[in-house]
């Protein structure tokens, strides 16, 4: 009984900690709903996710040789040039980082383009979804990022012998970690909303997640380019970078400060 309840601490506080790139999504991606209906957005993507999390969980236990043997039409390469063997957790974690790398730097190029607007008009501009729309958006991009740590969940749970227990386990670690995100959600878009200036920041640590899990794809899909594999990112270089980019941001806002302060005198 105590090894089961010290492995549902450890998952989730697994799922918090590789839930951190997910709540970051979540809070930039809820701002470009209507601002009345920003905080519903979140609370209803956060809790539709956490019954399709319950649900691929399910999936994954069942079928988790399928996601992880290569596709033989999807296998193959050419001389020394690339070579690849993509399965399905592949090319979901592909997919899932080449769309986040793709938001991060149109929301980027859309900050540094946007020329005679005020930051309360601009931010209203950068609003153009509907609700349900980001809501998918939310949801979609949950699955993605869930997909690793419910594997790693069964990974953990794989000393429990009975099933149905290590399922019951991995379930309540999953809601338990999405009511702590649905928590933590409104927080961090408050405070993003009273410092936008951190919300470029948000969008750089997004562009390194997409990198990471694009790296974690091509590794787990075999990929070689000119006969040198693709390795992984780490999540140790993922926090030291994430601890650079703050460092070098509080830095840089001190030193305009100083800056302007001396302008002004």
């Amino acid at each position: 009984m105590l090894g089961i309840i010290f492995t549902l601490l450890m998952l989730v506080l697994l799922q918090a900690v590789l839930g951190f790139d997910n709540l970051l999504y979540i809070s930039l991606e809820s701002k470009k709903a209507p601002e009345a209906d920003q905080k519903r957005v979140r609370k209803t993507g956060i809790l539709i996710a956490i019954v399709l999390r319950i649900v691929l969980l399910f999936v994954l236990v069942s079928i988790i040789d399928f996601f992880q043997e290569p596709f033989s039409f999807l296998s193959g390469g050419i001389d020394n040039i690339i070579h690849f063997a993509f399965n399905g957790h592949s090319m979901i974690v592909l997919l899932g980082g080449g769309f986040i790398i793709y938001t991060a730097i149109k929301e980027i190029w859309h900050m540094i383009s946007t020329k005679g607007l005020e930051v309360d008009e601009m931010a209203t501009e950068k609003k153009s979804k509907s609700a349900n729309a980001v809501i998918t958006s939310i949801v979609i991009m949950n699955l993605v990022f869930s997909f690793d740590s419910i594997l790693a969940a069964i990974g953990l749970t794989s000393e429990i012998e009975n099933s149905t227990t290590a399922f019951i386990v991995m379930a309540i670690a999953i809601v338990i970690s999405g009511l702590l995100m649905l928590i933590m959600a409104d927080k961090i878009s408050t405070f993003l909303s009273k410092n936008r200036m951190y919300e470029v920041l948000g969008l750089f640590i997004l562009f390194i997640v997409g990198i990471m899990l694009v790296t974690e794809g091509g590794h787990l899909a075999h990929l070689k380019l000119f006969g040198n594999e693709i390795v992984p990112m780490s999540k140790t270089t993922f926090y030291f970078v994430l601890a650079i980019l703050v460092i070098v941001d509080v830095v840089q806002g001190r030193y305009q400060k100083k800056l302007l302060a001396e302008q002004q005198k």
